[in-house]
């Protein structure tokens, strides 16, 4: 019998699901254009909201003179003067049509209205020739918590093995960065695990996700996973540029707030605005404002420090 939710059958499995022609051809055109100018803007200091090497997690700083970044923040920003094309995208059926599946609302007809906007940001090759890599982590589970304590938060995190958003990375060129443990985000850690050294290059059951341009991979926030950026001359390579998404499910309070909201993102959202009509834009318009309705994030702290 083949199942109704093949995406989701292998997230709840494998811990990700890759998707390959995620996007077509002609939004990938438009894409790579409005991501080598934003990127183009980034690294000179144009577009402030970036993530800088080396630090790996939020709270991100502003550009400074000199900075080397690893990613571009807040993609759907009012001030992003290229973000109607990102919109289409994020708020496009290729992406929510898989979210909704994701996040277990594949068949209810009032799915519409439990999404979230959450984020959308761009991660892209540091520049100067210069390699990065992030630890080993999971998302909103620190490393230095105690066996029983990460079971605990497993369970918490994901209520009847159900996530509380879809999170996801698509390609714009091949992108062999992301690096999984298959299986790890449903038991905790092993003692080798434990142990490991964070940057450890060899973790038993690792598999390199291998995309390209077009796909996608949307995997669970407590799969253990790492990134490694190779640095790229910038007069001669784009590099790696790879959207980096997720969208929430209403509803769930502080838990999901504090992720979401750590990125900076509420300090904006009551401003966005969006240019597409009909029914996808009185869908954006309501998925802005259920992330309105969770604050500015103040006071809720960081998943992680580093």
């Amino acid at each position: 019998m083949v199942s109704s939710t093949p995406h989701l059958d292998a997230l709840r499995r494998d811990g990700f699901v890759k998707i390959p022609n995620l996007l077509p051809y002609h939004i990938l055109i438009a894409l790579k254009a409005a991501c080598k100018y934003t990127t183009d803007r980034a690294r000179n200091g144009k577009w402030p909201y970036v993530r800088t090497v080396p630090k790996q997690y939020p709270p991100w700083q502003e550009w400074q003179p000199g900075d080397n970044i690893w990613g571009v923040q807040h993609l759907l920003h009012p001030d992003m003067n290229v973000r109607d094309t990102f919109a289409e995208v994020y708020f496009s059926n290729e992406v929510l049509d898989v979210v909704k599946e994701l996040v277990g609302l594949k068949d209810d007809p009032g799915a519409d209205e439990k999404l979230v906007m959450e984020l959308f940001n761009l991660l892209v090759s540091p520049a100067e020739g210069v390699d990065f890599e992030l630890r080993w982590h999971r998302d909103d589970i620190r490393p230095d918590v105690s066996a029983e304590e990460e079971e605990r938060l497993l369970k918490e995190k994901t209520p009847q093995g159900q996530q509380l958003h879809a999170q996801y990375n698509i390609a714009l060129f091949e992108d062999a960065s992301l690096i999984v443990v298959l299986g790890s985000h449903r038991r905790v850690r092993t003692e080798a695990e434990r142990n490991a050294d964070p940057y450890e290059p060899e973790l038993p059951g690792q598999l390199v996700v291998e995309l390209a341009p077009g796909d996608a991979v949307f995997y669970d926030s407590n799969i253990l996973h790492r990134g490694v950026y190779k640095g790229i001359d910038t007069s001669k390579s784009l590099g790696r540029m790879t959207l980096h998404g997720s969208v929430g499910l209403a509803g769930h309070g502080n838990e999901r707030a504090r992720q979401v909201l750590q990125h900076a993102v509420g300090e904006w959202v009551d401003r966005a605005q969006f240019s597409m009509q009909g029914a996808k834009g009185e869908q954006a318009e309501a998925m802005r404002k259920r992330l309105v309705d969770m604050g500015s994030g103040k006071d809720l702290g960081y998943s992680l420090v580093g």
